[in-house]
């Protein structure tokens, strides 16, 4: 079953937040998720713990690089996808999951610091890819936007990440506060109470933009590697 890790060693960069929406959206879809919450934090494992978590989705915490690989291989036994949210540094574990991964996310928000951790992150990926032999698909994900015009930093993030070759999501991860919310109530972006939480429906929407291309680039990274 695909795996999708996220990873940024920058701490901050949304990481956490859009791994949940992606979670969500795919069990909206019908799908069986596993989370494996590899963030020292443990905010999704703490989300698990409000009202509203879908049944669809199992959460696997308390993993450590010893054992995430072990983690990885079991939950593809049982879950349609497994969304590995890793720790905000440049670990044995991260490396560990990025060897496993059929895509990695990299959330970055429009700042010079962010762009740096998301280079340490795709130098992990070229390393991996080395060991393993193989392609593994990666592409950054725009976090905290602005919903109208992009700040001068966040374009010339991007700008930079284009002139490296690197591969952006059409779709950014504009700055909600249904998103933070969820952390609050639990449950999904379908569960929140419009009388409490201001424009849900345009956070959903976007939720489900980002869901589609993520599916979307797992189906084209199994057409290349069965290309291969």
């Amino acid at each position: 079953m695909p795996v999708i890790a996220f990873a940024n060693p920058k701490g901050g960069a949304g990481k956490t937040t859009t791994a949940l929406l992606l979670a969500t959206e795919l069990a909206a879809k019908g799908a069986r998720v596993t989370i494996i919450d590899a963030d020292p934090e443990r905010w999704i494992s703490q989300w698990a713990k409000l009202p509203g978590k879908p049944e669809s989705i199992t959460i696997a915490s308390d993993v450590t690089e010893d054992t995430v690989v072990d983690a990885i291989e079991e939950a593809e036994r049982v879950a349609q996808f497994v969304i590995v949210d890793l720790e905000g540094t440049a670990s044995l574990m991260v490396s560990n999951a990025i060897g496993m991964a059929d895509l990695v996310v990299i959330p970055i928000q429009g700042s010079s610091m962010d762009a740096k951790g998301g280079a340490k992150t795709i130098k992990l990926i070229r390393n991996q890819e080395k060991m393993s032999r193989r392609k593994i698909a990666h592409a950054v994900v725009l976090t905290r936007t602005g919903a109208a015009i992009a700040s001068r930093a966040l374009r010339n993030v991007a700008e930079q990440l284009q002139a490296g070759g690197i591969e952006i999501f059409n779709t950014a991860i504009v700055e909600r506060a249904a998103y933070r919310d969820l952390f609050d109530y639990g449950g999904t972006l379908a569960t929140l109470d419009p009388k409490q939480v201001s424009n849900i429906e345009k956070a959903a929407q976007n939720a489900r933009e980002f869901a589609g291309e993520v599916l979307a680039r797992l189906k084209s990274a199994v057409a290349e590697k069965a290309a291969a």
